[in-house]
């Protein structure tokens, strides 16, 4: 039987029109993400409730926590990018799409595995073309390359089993989610892990940002169907966080001093083309938090902790003589 949980009012009405990309740094409790078609990066501070807003000029699609220096990094609208200063300032590090891509492209979600590599996607031009693909930047020699040229619809949602062995990619407009077979870096053995229709979701309803939890589960937003679900790493399932005011969920991350606090970004609307039916979702826009701690009495869940993006220290080795 699948669990159900229903989420009545948000955690802080900030009226985005695309929020999307949450990472929660626990050093600092704040809560960073985007407002993509405002393109805003939003820091709140989850425990004083204060809120700091910077205004780009291009979109930013998603955000990583850094090792090797100050600020975020992140993908904006045309490759990987630095947020060093908190002043709305940015620097690219690479944009490898190519001259015929550029207009009609953008990127989107993205993550870090635990080597601090950047993985993201870039979403398609259906009417040109364009597919969406799988990028992968690394800093530890600046190379940045295609990790799976798709082609993809909207590339979305990714991240890594516990173990670090699966790699999991979304793919929003065909409603699937992959299993990849991770090894340092590389990808291989691409297979279906997730499709919406076997699963019997609601129709125009698509899988958007998601998160993984500690036990292997994947949380992942429902755009159009006003939920989170919970994927078994089995590929099934077993839980269903419900948000009746809000149309479309756009993207979740766990944070919070135990790491069982489920943040969830949402989207306007009018974000989707639908801007008359605010009125029947009023809290689209809002951002959320699900207490998964288990202390109704409900089952607990910890989330796996987001790596930061940026080369590992080296290990010192003791002097010899």
């Amino acid at each position: 039987m699948v669990k159900q949980i229903v989420v009545e009012h948000p955690f802080f009405k900030i009226g985005c029109t695309l929020g999307e990309g949450p990472v929660y740094d626990p050093d600092t409790s704040i809560l960073h993400f985007v407002d993509i078609d405002e393109c805003k990066i939003l820091h709140y501070n989850t425990v004083s409730f204060e809120l700091q807003v910077e205004q780009f000029e291009e979109k930013v699609g998603c955000l990583a926590l850094r090792r090797d220096g100050p600020g975020l990094a992140g993908a904006a609208a045309q490759g990987f990018a630095l947020f060093e200063k908190g002043n709305s300032t940015m620097e690219y590090l690479c944009r490898p799409l190519p001259e015929e891509y550029q207009r009609y492209t953008r990127y989107n979600d993205g993550a870090c595995d635990s080597k601090g590599r950047f993985f993201a996607g870039t979403i398609y031009d259906q009417q040109r073309g364009v597919p969406g693909q799988l990028w992968k930047y690394d800093p530890a020699d600046g190379s940045c390359s295609l990790a799976d040229p798709g082609p993809f619809t909207d590339s979305n949602g990714l991240g890594w089993s516990p173990d670090e062995k699966i790699f999991y990619f979304t793919d929003s407009r065909a409603n699937l989610i992959y299993a990849y077979d991770y090894d340092d870096g590389t990808l291989s053995n691409r297979r279906l892990f997730a499709d919406a229709k076997t699963l019997g979701l609601e129709e125009n309803s698509y899988f958007d940002g998601l998160c993984v939890d500690t036990s292997g589960g994947l949380w992942t937003a429902r755009w159009g169907g006003s939920k989170i679900i919970r994927l078994s790493p089995s590929g099934s399932i077993d839980l269903e966080v419900h948000f009746p005011k809000v149309l479309n969920p756009t993207s979740c991350a766990f944070g919070g001093p135990n790491n069982d606090q489920l943040y969830v970004t949402t989207a306007h609307c009018k974000a989707s083309g639908e801007p008359e039916r605010q009125v029947q979702y009023p809290d689209s826009g809002h951002l959320f938090v699900v207490d998964l701690s288990g202390k109704s009495g409900d089952k607990q869940y910890q989330g796996m902790k987001r790596h930061k993006f940026g080369v590992l220290a080296a290990t010192m080795l003791p002097a010899t003589r």
